[in-house]
Order: structure tokens, then C-alpha cells, then sequence
């Protein structure tokens, strides 16, 4: 019996009661992270994307005061088109914007536990928030860390957006004990660029095993995440010390104008995209794509693994 405020798309609840491979997606990209139409072209290519790979995609937002678990292309293309008008939904705004019958844009947080609400258990996105830069003066962290800690569904995203303070929030995520496992290489990934600089804390080579993973770690009753990070492509890579320096004048430029709070990651994402000539645009539409090829590979691989309750 699914949770009065859920209502998942015919196609996704069908595959949900058969126990085959979903994987859900994040609505921000769509409303704050890129732009009209790139947006609404983009989620449609990535949801293609999951059903080359044998799944079904399920892009999560809330409408009509209704947690919705899989769009159709019209609600697609309003969120595109809406973008910043639209709500940028966590999870302490959900209870408002639900309440309000607002329409709503979902983050790495809100996506995980509407996607555990419906059962799903593989999400992909771009990359997870986490410890901003200057945290330690203006405790700014993500509640997609604490998020994870807590909700059962593996993110498989290509690091942490690097913006942000990549070491002190693996440190964070091992504080919460969230497995991190890099795919196919022992450097940790930081979004735009392969490599960030820190060791991964763990490394695996195939979908399967990150389903065996995720399996065994459920079935001991750890509850939370496993953190999936995924490298971009080689070739639609930045290089890090080219992305710093659009990093840190978009950092100056935020604080200069005064953007606070949750409108910090898309004023820098922004920015960055306009400095760089789009070169970072098109490294995060092919990340996003990328980690929709290995999200639907775990999704599947886990579907076929679970022979025992969780």
C-alpha cells in the first residue's frame, strides 16, 4: 500500500510490482540546473538512456500537492520552462510545498526519500551536495549527507559537485558511515573532472558488485546510502586547475551579490557554465547521462540479486 501523497506513473508502478529495475532522478537539473530547452532535452535523453539499459527511469517532483513518482514529456517541459519560478525543494520544504499545492523541484534529499517512499532503490543524479566551502564559518552543509545516513537508496552521481569542500565532506560522509566506492578507478572523482585529488575510500569494477553491496549492506540492517561515484567521460572532462579558477571568481561573485542558502549551487553552476563558454555544461550533461548507464546496470543487476526481503 503506497503512501497517500505518492503518485507513481503507471509504467513505473507496473515495473515496481514486478520487482524489475527502476531508477529515479532528481527534478533540480531540470528547473535549476540547466537551461530552457537543454533541460527538458536532456532529462528526456537520460530517462532514454535507463530504458537503453534495460530500467525504468522515474524522474521525481512534487505537483498538484502530490509527490510524483515518474513524469510524463508535459511535465517535463514545465518544469523546464517554469525554472527558477519553480520551487527548489529539501526535505524540510516538502511539508510546505505540499501544503501549499506549490509546484516543486527536487534535490538529491527529497528525491531519496520520495524514491524510498515508492521503493525504488537506485537514484542518479549529477553530483551530491555536501560541506560548502567556508563551512566551518557558516555551517553550511547539505542535507543530502544527513539524508543519506539515514534512507536506504544508493546515489550514483559523479562525486561531490566540486564547488564544494571535497575532503571535509568525505570526512563527514565516513562520520556517518556512508560507504563512498568510486567505479573502475582509486581516485575520487570531484564532478567536471575525473580526478579530485583524494583517494576514493573504497573502489569496485562492475554493477553487480556494487549490488552485492548494497545487498549485504541492507540485509545487516545498516540502513542509509552507498555513495556511487562515477567519473565523467575522459574526453567532456575539465581539467581541475581550469575549473578552480571559474570556481573561486563564481564563489566571489556570489558573495559579492549576496546569494545565501539553497540558491548558492545554482548562482555557481550558472556562472561557471557562462565563464567556461558552456565547456561546463556539456561536461555535466555527459556525466549525468554517464551515471544514468551505470545507475540502470546496478538497478538491474540488484533486481536480480534480490532473492531475500530487505
Amino acid at each position: 500500500m503506497y503512501h497517500p501523497y505518492l503518485l507513481i506513473q503507471p509504467e513505473v508502478q507496473q515495473a515496481l510490482a514486478e520487482a524489475k529495475p527502476v531508477v529515479a532522478l532528481e527534478s533540480t537539473i531540470i528547473s535549476h540546473g540547466m537551461p530552457y530547452p537543454r533541460n527538458v532535452q536532456t532529462a528526456l535523453e537520460v530517462e532514454q538512456v535507463i530504458h537503453d539499459g534495460g530500467a525504468v527511469p522515474a524522474t521525481i517532483a512534487i505537483l498538484d500537492g502530490k509527490l510524483c513518482v515518474g513524469l510524463n514529456s508535459d511535465q517535463l517541459e514545465k518544469l523546464g520552462k517554469s525554472g527558477h519560478s519553480v520551487w527548489k525543494v529539501s526535505l524540510r520544504d516538502m511539508p510546505y510545498v505540499i501544503s501549499q499545492n506549490l509546484m516543486g523541484a527536487t534535490t538529491v534529499a527529497a528525491t531519496m526519500r520520495i524514491a524510498s517512499m515508492a521503493g525504488i532503490r537506485v537514484f542518479v543524479t549529477g553530483g551530491i551536495g555536501g560541506v560548502h566551502r567556508g563551512a566551518e564559518d557558516s555551517m553550511d552543509i547539505s542535507a543530502d549527507l544527513t539524508e543519506m545516513a539515514q534512507t536506504s537508496v544508493s546515489v550514483v552521481s559523479a562525486g561531490v559537485k566540486s564547488i564544494l569542500d571535497i575532503g571535509r565532506t568525505l570526512e563527514y560522509l565516513e562520520t556517518l558511515g556512508i560507504p563512498v566506492v568510486t567505479f573502475g578507478q582509486d581516485s575520487f572523482p570531484s564532478f567536471y573532472s575525473s580526478s579530485s585529488g583524494f583517494h576514493s575510500p573504497l573502489r569496485l569494477d562492475s554493477a553487480m558488485e556494487i549490488a552485492s553491496m548494497m545487498k549485504a549492506k541492507w540485509e545487516m540492517g545498516l540502513n542509509g546510502s552507498v555513495l556511487v561515484a562515477n567519473p565523467v567521460p575522459s574526453e567532456f572532462e575539465v581539467k581541475p586547475e581550469e575549473i578552480e579558477k571559474h570556481i573561486l571568481k563564481a564563489l566571489d561573485d556570489a558573495n559579492q551579490s549576496g546569494i545565501r542558502g539553497k540558491e548558492v549551487t545554482p548562482f555557481l553552476l550558472k556562472t561557471i557554465a557562462e565563464n567556461t563558454g558552456g565547456e561546463s555544461l556539456d561536461a555535466n550533461i555527459a556525466l549525468v547521462k554517464n551515471n544514468a548507464v551505470l545507475g540502470a546496470a546496478i538497478s538491474k543487476a540488484f533486481s536480480g540479486l534480490r532473492s531475500s526481503p530487505l
